[in-house]
């Protein structure tokens, strides 16, 4: 007990004698010692530093170790100058490569900032970087490096405007991205140049100008109907190669034209024609595509060219053959057992799948032909190019004269690139009489003569009139319908034959 009181009593006195001193409370061990005794002069915490040692190193928490590794020692030693870890800011308009254009990037940065809300100075940014910058560097030379490249920023505050730069004084920058164009072409004059130097976009009635100054060989204008390069379905690129294309396939992929009086004995072209006629109305109640209707007629003249049918399964050929076409032209195709319900259940289930293979296996799958309904495309997207607004009548009443000609059996005789140019000639003739309706440009893209379409375009007149009296009705109450502005009522006013 009496060692015990001694022992407190002394370290009472010490911790008394240590307050008075200004030193910390703590007991003064032979470590704390050595630590006071390296930092003279330098102010300690209150609480003692103790080392961990390696085992309590390595438990500590990789947070704690991140973050005491950028803390500044409280005992490190006096007289040195500790560095300082450069605080990142705002320096997106601080460039230090001599190479790239800090002026333009300066500029940028201001016309961005500016936008968005009140920015701070520039200089002030600037100044903030180049004090942290120089305690972070070691020596003169790159203290003075760095003050040469800092010098050569343009401070300037974020509502004013620095004036454009001569294009003699630095390199010619290719193309300048910014935020604000005006902007950027009031403090880049190079943008500006390279952008009038190539147009980008044009509005349609430019192109429309462009295309008509491009010089002809027989000093004609032709309309570039193939400039369109921003629709992809289009195929701009490649239309011209395609339609080359197809103008030799069409040659080779036709039907016999004479398959009704050399091989068929059990039907006749009147039947034929009846066939079809019914095929549009089932078209139109299931609402299948014009592509659908054309490859199905295609369908059954290429089987019935070659093979012998009995007139009982005729009809049957047509829904096996629309079943096909459906296939391959509708996103949703109906089902067998629909073209089995629109034959009043005539045929079976299994009847239209047998044809079905009997055809296909005929024609060996064998389906993407050229028909008429491909070249119309090209040839009104041609006829439109002289308008300034696109015409629907005109593309109505192309495919209304166009369909016109399933029907009828004598048509298999003319090419479908024929028979497409034919009807937008007569069309164009019907809608506007006081003009000539072939052009250059449809010359050009048909590659058709006004005089080579003379005897097709009659023979379309006759069926636009119907001089023929044809009692099959169904294309013609089709085309009187609204929504094909009742195209089939317009008949023209004089007739073809005196413009050729």
């Amino acid at each position: 007990m009496h060692r015990s009181s001694t022992r407190h009593a002394n370290m009472n006195k010490e911790n008394t004698a240590a307050a008075k001193a200004g030193e910390p409370t703590a007991r003064i061990t032979r470590a704390r010692a050595k630590a006071l005794g390296a930092s003279v002069g330098i102010f300690t915490s209150s609480k003692p530093a103790f080392k961990p040692d390696k085992k309590r190193a390595l438990r500590s928490n990789s947070k704690r170790a991140a973050s005491d590794e950028y803390k500044a020692p409280m005992n490190a030693v006096s007289g040195l100058q500790h560095k300082r870890r450069a605080v990142l800011r705002d320096v997106t308009n601080i460039c230090l490569d001599s190479k790239i254009n800090c002026i333009d990037v300066a500029k940028l940065q201001t016309g961005k900032r500016a936008t968005n809300g009140p920015p701070k100075k520039i200089a002030k940014v600037a100044a903030d970087v180049s004090m942290d910058a120089l305690q972070v560097e070691d020596g003169e030379d790159a203290k003075t490096k760095l003050a040469e490249e800092l010098s050569k920023i343009r401070m300037a505050e974020p509502q004013e405007i620095t004036p454009p730069v001569k294009l003699k004084e630095r390199e010619p920058v290719e193309m300048s991205i910014c935020n604000n164009r005006s902007e950027c072409d009031e403090a880049n004059p190079t943008f500006t140049r390279c952008a009038a130097r190539k147009p980008f976009g044009l509005q349609a009635s430019q192109k429309k100008e462009l295309n008509k100054q491009e010089p002809q060989s027989n000093d004609l204008c032709i309309v570039n109907i193939d400039s369109n390069l921003k629709d992809p379905q289009v195929c701009s690129l490649y239309a011209p190669d395609i339609y080359n294309n197809i103008r030799v396939t069409e040659l080779h992929q036709r039907p016999s034209t004479t398959y009704m009086e050399s091989l068929q004995q059990d039907i006749n072209p009147n039947m034929r024609g009846i066939l079809i006629d019914w095929l549009v109305e089932v078209s139109e109640e299931y609402k299948l595509v014009p592509d659908t209707l054309y490859l199905t007629v295609n369908l059954i003249d290429r089987f019935l060219s070659q093979n012998y049918i009995e007139k009982q399964r005729l009809q049957l050929l047509g829904v096996s053959c629309m079943l096909i076409a459906s296939k391959y032209e509708e996103i949703c195709a109906p089902r067998i057992e629909e073209f089995c319900f629109i034959t009043d259940n005539t045929y079976t289930r299994v009847e239209v799948l047998n044809m079905e293979s009997q055809a296909l296996n005929f024609l060996h799958f064998q389906l993407s032909v050229p028909t008429t309904k491909t070249f119309l495309r090209r040839f009104i997207q041609a006829a439109q190019a002289s308008y300034e607004v696109s015409c629907l009548e005109l593309e109505f009443l192309a495919n209304y004269l166009a369909e016109l000609t399933l029907v009828e059996y004598d048509f298999l005789k003319i090419l479908p690139s024929l028979t497409a140019a034919s009807a937008v000639f007569l069309a164009r003739w019907t809608l506007n009489q006081s003009e000539h309706p072939w052009n250059p440009t449809l010359e050009h893209y048909t590659n058709y003569k006004a005089s080579e379409l003379k005897c097709t375009v009659l023979a379309l007149e006759d069926l636009l009139l119907n001089t023929n009296g044809c009692s099959l009705n169904a294309i013609r109450e089709k085309y009187r319908q609204e929504k094909f502005k009742r195209i089939a009522t317009l008949i023209p006013t004089e007739r073809v034959q005196s413009i050729f």
